[in-house]
């Protein structure tokens, strides 16, 4: 099956109308209904949604490839949008996407949809075939463009076949093997594949990639491949098989930068100047040595990742329970109260802490995880409980592993559904019965101590967690803030998440502001971007400012973090407080004392758009 196949005149539109990333979304999805391709739009759409908040589709160079495997697809289909302006869709190289390619595959599609599918990501690495897409000037055009370069690939395949699998067996290319992997193994598993195979063949490197795709594994390596291999490149944003290679130097990357930086990823491989992989029970040591990238941060985020929708969802609900009947007496604010407060939030540190305890010791460090947090949450040790049942439960089940690998291979399975749980549970179990008390207690001193700040100290606070949440927009430091947000509201304290929300809200606001007001100060582009700023920074989206950030950090940086922390300090000298952990200001009126809370944000925003404009040079005559 070719891509032309799965493209037709009423899924291509050669002028999308939209300049922001989900109005695209939803043209595109349109198109796709329209077209009679899906049994339910909006379950597509929300799948499409999904994908995106793994990380973005726009890969860059121009591309977007937006994609969902979901039940309400009737058939597979390509829906194919142009705009010769390009839309910012948060692309990997921060330029505005042109071409977009909307993939929707059902269910049950069969491996040839997929290999179609997977063929896609090969004909957009030429850049004559993307300047052919460009310039088409009818539907009819764009079909053409891809029978011809389907009849092109094939000839061009018949003919090189013979002399690439002569170029492979020379023994003196350099062997590497690589796997490539994206949650949803459609489009960028294959473009990392394609991009490090292209860049090795220049190189003058052999490779073979396997591929995890959403068709299942292709290309496998096989036992010779990786003992004949110099290293291992694991281009993965989802969870990857490693045992294979261990004592062989390996690379874990995110799929992205197999795709972004194929040849710095091959020339260390290349050159084994990649730390030896030793199998999962010395993973805190490989961390180490791969410069702590996959270390606490990564477990950390991995149970804040799973605990958020539980934050966010019975936050809202807590507020509006208080929005409703402040002492909780009406039935639905009763209701509202007991489905995120009684349920919800009971259920944070537990999942937290399972799923850390997931991230450093796969399956069987889980059910420890969920226990230690349990006993946090019932002994009232709280958040902090949470991070150190969640550690303790997946480096102790590391231990574990350790401890007994030496037994016979015949009792493996028993390891799994026995030996890891029993003595798993019960060590985190012994150990939290002793750390809970003192944890507790110093969650009330930290409570006292929070409750009983007198302003001049409690604007300090704010000035710093303000300071921080723009430090590195959604980076480790911003996610520290948000994380001592988390911890407090959990606890009862809801003004210091006021002040991180309202900090987090400034640099995308007041850089906006800085793009309505000083023009001559941004190009074109930026100005264009200024616009979707508004409703990132309204929507608490800190991320909104990177773009500015990466194309002039320091006067950017440091005009966001001067507004972020006036916001913070002021939020918390005005005593502004709200359980609601996430909305930004579609939740203003869970604030206590909104107008107040507002004028902090508006107080913040605009100093950091007068900086931005007094530092920043001139780009642009208007």
């Amino acid at each position: 099956m070719n891509i032309s196949d799965l493209l037709t005149k009423d899924t291509i539109i050669l002028h999308l109308k939209s300049n922001i990333k989900d109005h695209v979304i939803d043209e595109l999805t349109n198109t796709l209904d329209k077209s009679g391709k899906v049994s339910d739009v909006n379950i597509f759409k929300e799948a499409i949604h999904e994908r995106e908040s793994q990380s973005t589709t726009g890969i860059g160079d121009g591309i977007a490839i937006p994609h969902a495997k979901n039940s309400s697809v009737k058939e597979p289909t390509i829906v194919f949008g142009r705009s010769l302006s390009g839309v910012d869709y948060e692309a990997l190289d921060g330029q505005p996407s042109h071409l977009f390619f909307m993939i929707a595959v059902p269910e049950g599609a069969n491996n040839e949809h997929l290999d179609a599918l997977s063929r896609l990501s090969t004909y957009l690495m030429d850049p004559k075939f993307k300047e052919k897409l460009l310039n088409c000037e009818t539907e009819d055009e764009v079909l053409e463009a891809f029978i011809s370069k389907e009849q092109e690939e094939g000839d061009l395949e018949a003919d090189a076949g013979k002399e690439k699998e002569q170029i492979k067996q020379t023994a003196e290319r350099k062997k590497i093997v690589a796997v490539t992997a994206c949650p949803t193994g459609i489009a960028h598993t294959f473009m990392a594949a394609d991009s490090l195979k292209a860049k090795a063949e220049e190189l003058g490197y052999d490779i073979k990639v396997q591929t995890n795709g959403s068709g299942g594994v292709k290309n496998q390596l096989t036992k010779e491949d990786i003992e004949r291999a110099e290293g291992v490149i694991v281009a993965a944003s989802t969870k990857v098989d490693l045992e294979s290679f261990v004592g062989k130097p390996l690379l874990e990357v995110p799929v992205t930068d197999g795709i972004r930086n194929p040849e710095q990823l091959l020339n260390k491989a290349a050159r084994g100047e990649a730390p030896i992989y030793e199998g999962n029970t010395s993973s805190e040591q490989y961390e180490q040595q791969q410069g702590g990238t996959l270390g606490f941060y990564k477990h950390l985020m991995n149970g804040v990742s799973h605990m958020l929708p539980l934050v966010v969802g019975g936050g809202i609900l807590i507020a509006l329970s208080f929005l409703i009947d402040i002492d909780g007496k009406h039935p639905i604010a009763e209701l509202f109260m007991t489905i995120g407060g009684s349920n919800a939030f009971f259920l944070l540190v537990p999942i937290l802490s399972g799923f850390i305890a997931y991230s450093i010791a796969d399956r069987p460090g889980l059910a420890p995880g969920l226990v230690g947090g349990l006993m946090a949450a019932n002994g009232e040790a709280g958040f902090l409980g949470g991070l150190i049942s969640g550690f303790l439960a997946g480096y102790i089940v590391l231990a574990l592993k350790k401890g007994f690998r030496k037994l016979p291979q015949s009792i493996d399975g028993l390891k799994q559904v026995l030996i890891y749980p029993l003595f798993g549970i019960l060590i985190t179990g012994v150990l939290m019965s002793l750390i809970v008390g003192p944890v507790g207690g110093f969650n009330d001193w930290l409570k006292d101590i929070l409750s009983n700040l007198g302003s001049g100290n409690a604007m300090l606070l704010g000035l710093i967690i303000g300071g921080m949440m723009a430090v590195d927009m959604g980076g480790p430091v911003n996610k520290a803030a948000y994380t001592f947000g988390l911890a407090l509201v959990e606890a009862g304290n809801y003004e210091p998440m006021a002040a991180i929300m309202a900090a987090g809200m400034v640099p995308p606001l007041g850089l906006a502001i800085a793009t309505t007001l000083f023009k001559n100060r941004f190009n074109k582009q930026e100005r264009e971007a200024g616009k979707t700023a508004y409703v990132l920074g309204a929507s608490f989206i800190t991320e909104g400012a990177i773009p500015f950030a990466a194309a002039d950090p320091i006067r950017v940086i440091s005009a966001c973090v001067a507004g972020a922390s006036l916001t913070g300090g002021l939020s918390m000298l005005f005593g502004n407080a709200t359980p609601a952990p996430h909305g930004g200001l579609f939740v203003i009126m869970t604030v206590k004392q909104p107008f107040l809370y507002l004028l902090a944000i508006i107080a913040g925003a605009l100093l950091t758009a007068v900086l931005t404009g007094v530092l920043k040079k001139s780009k642009v005559t208007i």
